[in-house]
């Protein structure tokens, strides 16, 4: 079952930060797509709730430095 979240991510701010977040959400069993626009610091994900979990995708993304809000 996919599920699409959208997260306001503050700390980006070059393609190196995008490619970052891309790799590591990417990593994650159940990601289906990732979306982010650098611009806007907003990242969209689509999943399967059933093997991720939101926290699960925010949690990667702050472990590459970014903050989630």
């Amino acid at each position: 079952m996919t599920e699409k979240i959208q997260l306001k991510v503050e700390g980006m701010s070059c393609g190196h930060c995008v490619k970052a977040v891309e790799n590591g959400v990417g990593e994650l069993n159940g990601v289906e797509t990732i979306n982010v626009n650098l611009e806007q610091g907003l990242v969209d994900v689509a999943f399967d709730k059933s093997k991720v979990t939101t926290d699960n995708i925010k949690e990667a993304i702050e472990e590459e430095g970014y903050t989630v809000k």
